[in-house]
Parts: structure tokens; sequence; C-alpha cells
């Protein structure tokens, strides 16, 4: 069979991308294709698990307003389709007043993002929500929420296969090459051939590669971050009743060690992130010699590390240090001890990098021929990953002709 779109990438954004085109042209035939065993079994499946709710991000990108639509779209979704969630609302708190400026400079792109009930809290009303965090103010943020986002993944990919019994997913199925040919592409894997006249990748940690298959010249590369969690023991889990947030440092590209409540009723805290040496490398010594290879050699990779030294060296002590980390969870709850915390799950965040080191803070999606391409799609996108998909099943009308 010849499909009309190929979806390459079983993450949300690529579930959600196969359920927004298959809602908005149920009579196209559609392959959804992953090369894991399960869906969202990267990114998605080993993140924070946190509905976020657009207060970092700068008014009118493409973060800014895909992270807010996609928020109420998510949560619709979830209650619609019984998808285990709560909106618990967060505490971003400052600790020492250096981080006061910047916690004001986030509140206000807050308001800026119309973020829906956030308010500037004291020290006291702080421990209202958590008891245990010793503060000198935050953020009150009541829409952010927890999900379970394999679930939402495996929900959006059962609904759009059910609107049209042609359209398909297959499991295990690496891409290795594309064919282009006059009207239709030939998707080769490891062990099958598919046929689609148009291709949309979501590829994620494997974004870059798949684009240069695709023909795409692209001078930036994908370098991957792990992020180590450790989650609290049954003994300390009341110090924690939700989510609580420090103020993230403007200098550095990542949100900083955050409390989270999972769905499960886990508490984790983390992530660091240090550079890894494997893109899908969880382990603390996982190494790939191709990613390294690929990482090192781009000029964009030490820039990045040059710019980001000092932080970059205690991301690493950090990782392999219980005390080091823990002595930065206790920054916002000090009663936190040795014993309270154990080592828990990693995440591989990827992060399309610029020559010159820049992160690409915002979304980026391209178009090339017959094909759109999700080059980068950072925290947010799981959240935005409804609205992402929306956006590109309207692409989709402009540049497929649909």
């Amino acid at each position: 069979m010849t499909y009309d779109i190929a979806v390459i990438g079983g993450g949300i954004v690529g579930a959600a991308t196969l359920y927004k085109l298959q809602k908005k042209y149920p009579t196209k035939k559609i392959i959804l294709i992953e090369k894991m065993n399960l869906l969202a079994d990267h990114q998605t499946g080993h993140n924070s698990g946190v509905i976020h709710s657009g207060l970092y991000y700068k008014p009118g990108s493409l973060k800014a307003r895909n992270c807010i639509q996609g928020r109420h779209e998510l949560v619709a979704f979830a209650k619609e389709h019984g998808i285990k969630h709560d909106i618990c609302g967060k505490v971003v708190v400052a600790t020492d007043p250096a981080e006061l400026p910047h916690m004001e400079k986030i509140f206000q792109i807050g308001l800026e993002n119309q973020i829906e009930g956030i308010k500037m809290i004291s020290a006291e009303e702080v421990k209202e929500h958590e008891p245990f965090v010793e503060s000198i103010g935050g953020i009150w943020v009541p829409c952010t929420g927890i999900i379970d986002f394999r679930g939402a993944t495996e929900k959006m990919v059962e609904l759009a296969l059910a609107m049209n019994s042609e359209s398909k997913l297959v499991l295990g199925q690496e891409v290795l090459e594309i064919k282009k040919g006059e009207k239709t592409s030939t998707i080769i894997t490891n062990n099958d051939e598919f046929k689609a006249e148009y291709l949309v990748f979501c590829a994620g940690l494997q974004a870059d590669r798949l684009a240069k298959k695709d023909g795409v010249k692209l001078k930036e590369k994908v370098v991957g971050f792990r992020g180590d969690y450790y989650e609290l023991t049954e003994e300390a889990k009341h110090k924690i009743k939700n989510l609580i947030y420090p103020v993230p440092n403007p200098d550095f590209p990542f949100l900083g060690v955050h409390f989270t409540r999972m769905t499960d009723g886990e508490i984790e805290c983390g992530p660091n992130a240090v550079f890894t040496f494997k893109r899908e490398g969880y382990g603390k010594t996982d190494f790939s010699w191709r990613d390294t290879w690929d990482a090192l050699t781009y000029g964009g990779t030490w820039k990045l590390f040059f710019k980001n030294m000092s932080f970059g060296i205690n991301e690493y002590r950090r990782a392999f240090s219980k005390r080091l980390f823990l002595k930065t969870l206790q920054r916002m709850v000090p009663s936190l001890t040795m014993e309270d915390i154990k080592p828990g799950r990693a995440g591989v965040r990827a992060l399309l990098l610029a020559q010159d080191g820049d992160t690409r803070d915002d979304f980026r999606i391209e178009y090339h021929g017959k094909s759109i391409h999700v080059l980068n799609a950072p925290s947010p996108a799981a959240t935005a990953s409804l609205a992402i998909g929306g956006y590109i099943a309207d692409e989709a009308e402009k540049h497929f002709g649909f």
C-alpha cells in the first residue's frame, strides 16, 4: 500500500501529529513508524510528567503560544479520555535575594502570556502550599499539573487508528534511508519498506540525522543532555505535596532541579543536566562512539561548553555525588537528609544546537519538498503536543495542497 502520509517518530509529538492529521483528513491513509517496540519510549516516557503553564517562554514565541494552547487541549483530552492527570499547581520559590529580580521578570512574562491565576506570594504563603519549603517568597502557578504522558501518547494513536481502518502503526522499525521518487518516497527500515506521498518527521533525538537522510541541508546538530533523578523514600514523601521549582538561572539553558509529584504517587527530585555520550543512553556510563564523535567534532558543542563551563562542571559533580545533589535540594527543603532520597531514573533531552553554541530555544519546524520536519521540540513540547500537531495539520493544507 502507498500511504498518503508517513509520520516518523512515535513520541507524543508524532502521536499528536498523527491524531490531528487523521482528524482533519479522515480519508487519508496515514502510517506512524516508530523504531522502538513501544510508543513514547525516549523523551516522552522519561520526562518529569509536568503539564507546563507557559510561565517561562518569550511572549509571542512558538513555545509560548503552543504551550498555552496545548495545555488547554491536553487537559481537555485527558478529561475526555480518562488519562491520569491532576491540575495541582506549583510554586516557584526564591531562596536568595539575588534571585528576586529574575523571579519578578518571570512573573511579568507570565502576566504577558496570560497565565491564569498566577500571583506573587510571601514566604508564609509558600508554606501554606508546601510546609517544608524555606524561601523568601515565590510565585503560585495554579494551572500547572501532572499527567501520564505515555498514556496520553497511546490514546492519541489508538483514536487516530480508529478513524481510518487503512491507517497503520508499525513498531520496531528504524528508518535507515529515504528514497525520493517523482510522486512518492520509499522509507526503508531495518526490516521493511513503506511508500508514502508526504512525510512528517517528529524524530526528537534523531531529528537532525533523519533530516539529512531526507536531503535537508542542516548546519546545526542535535546534542543530547542526560538528566538524572532521585526519588523520595516512602518516609520522606510527606515533605512534598505537589510541584516545587527554583527560580531558574537565566544564564543556564535548563530550569534547574525541582520536586515533582508523579501520577503514580512517587516524588521525583531532579533532573540535573549533563552532556551525554550516547543520545539514547540513560545510564551514567552509557557510551556511543558515533554520538560522541558527532557531538565533540561539532564546534557548537564546544562553544556551549565554554559558555557554561562552571555550570557544566557543577552538574557533572552532582551527577556522581548524592551528597552534592542533596545539597541542591536542601536549598528549598533544608530538612531533607541522605536517607530521604534514593537514585531514580534518567531522561535524555535533545537540543538543536547552533554553530555558535546557542541552544535554539524556540520550537523549530521546517519544510523540504513534500516533507515537514520538527527539528527542535524540547520542553514544553509534551505539553504543547496537541497544539504542535494541529499546527502541522494546518501547515499540511498549505504545503501539501490537501
